[in-house]
């Protein structure tokens, strides 16, 4: 179920532009518009889910590992390494309430 004012539905919809790295049936993966590090790739499920607290599908928590493993192959990150972070509620900065992960990687990324 999609949520009116979220960004990343509106996303989903086409209704915000996006730059698209990969879609399937149940996930988006588009360019993060203030990229932390060379590469920068947002994973999100289409379905609305405000974050991992609530995600209660493994099949789909699987799926979107693996679609981030695609993801790394085609943006040349994979073999070299990459850091997959996902932040949950205020507190973690969450700024968009639709789980999504972030997939970073393109350079040697600091530890703390």
């Amino acid at each position: 179920m999609e949520k009116e004012d979220c960004t990343f539905c509106k996303i989903i919809k086409g209704e915000i532009p996006s730059s698209k790295v990969y879609e399937d049936e149940l996930t988006l993966a588009f360019k993060d518009i203030a990229p932390i590090a060379p590469v920068h790739i947002l994973v999100i499920p289409k379905e609305h889910i405000n974050s991992l607290n609530e995600l209660s599908d493994e099949k789909l928590l699987s799926h979107i590992f693996e679609v981030i493993k695609i993801v790394a192959k085609k943006e040349g990150i994979y073999d070299k390494g990459y850091r997959v972070i996902t932040n949950i509620g205020e507190d973690a900065g969450q700024a968009v309430k639709h789980l999504h992960f972030h997939v970073l990687g393109g350079e040697k990324l600091p530890t703390r």
